[in-house]
């Protein structure tokens, strides 16, 4: 029998989406990756997920947390496990991806986000030099060393690192070089009234002074639930954002007396997920009760 020349091709494997390309790539060199949509946002909860059904929320500190296949719970959801991002769970997600994004935190970095030329010359002025990542907008200057992300902490700039995430725009130019005291010092502000120690959350709920409205049990607990996810959609401006939640709920729930320190500390945990601190908590929900006089 004659053999033949040649052996026959392999079957043409399916070229893989541009976005999950690169995102295994920067997984490789140790960036833990997750897609964004449009709008520069990650995807959202899947069905399982939604309203935090997973029990992910007391955890999302700890990236992974939930054991959900899909690529839920924005920055937590990122990860460098190759088998994770061309799993099928993730392929929908990669197919309607319109950019690669990554946990700075999670790879021991921290980006300083530059948004206009103003912000680019008070960083030339005021920090020491590294990586450079030119974006739609300003630039990426990335350092080596996390932190808390913290955002609009001057104008123009924003800090992202531990908790956040940021959009890959490329490899940059010049080397990373060491977190400079400089950009720490961004996330400490000056606040305007004095907080209880950070050890606990001892804010007492509201006393009732008024007929309940509420119709059903379940109507509070709607409002907390969709007061949480607010805090958690928010994508810039924390502290404002976290701010007029409390005051809606409490301009909402604060003076009929159903709202409980449970209530409270879901509301408090959902911001401190998102980066805010405790002490910033205690903050808002103070200047938010002064502010309706309650």
């Amino acid at each position: 029998m004659t053999q033949p020349n040649t052996f026959p091709r392999e079957p043409a494997q399916p070229a893989l989406p541009a976005h999950l390309t690169t995102a295994l790539w920067l997984a490789g060199i140790g960036l833990p990756v997750l897609p964004l949509r449009e709008g520069k946002l990650p995807f959202g909860n899947c069905t399982t997920c939604k309203e935090s059904a997973c029990g992910d929320r007391p955890n999302m500190k700890t990236p992974g947390a939930c054991q959900c296949p899909a690529p839920c719970h924005g920055w937590a959801a990122a990860t460098t496990d190759p088998a994770v991002l061309i799993s099928p769970a993730w392929a929908r997600a990669w197919r309607q991806a319109v950019a690669v994004a990554y946990h700075p935190g999670g790879a021991g970095l921290t980006v300083v986000d530059l948004d206009n030329a103003e912000a680019i010359g008070w960083a030339r002025e005021t920090l020491h030099a590294t990586k450079v990542v030119a974006t739609t907008r300003g630039e990426h200057w990335v350092y080596r060393g996390a932190m808390k992300s913290c955002n609009k902490v001057r104008p123009g700039v924003d800090i992202k690192s531990s908790m956040s995430y940021a959009r890959w725009y490329g490899p940059g130019t010049g080397p990373i070089t060491p977190l400079p005291d400089a950009v720490r010092a961004l996330a400490v502000k000056e606040e305007s009234v004095p907080a209880p120690v950070a050890h606990a959350i001892t804010l007492p709920a509201v006393a009732g002074t008024e007929e309940c409205p509420h119709r059903t049990p379940a109507y509070l607990e709607r409002g907390i639930s969709m007061a949480k996810h607010r805090i958690a959609d928010a994508q810039s401006t924390i502290h404002n954002n976290v701010y007029r939640v409390f005051l809606a709920v409490l301009a909402k729930h604060g003076r009929c007396g159903c709202l409980t320190q449970d209530h409270i500390e879901r509301l408090f945990t959902a911001a401190q997920e998102k980066g805010e601190s405790l002490r910033h908590c205690e903050i808002a929900w103070t200047n938010a009760r002064m502010k309706l006089g309650l």
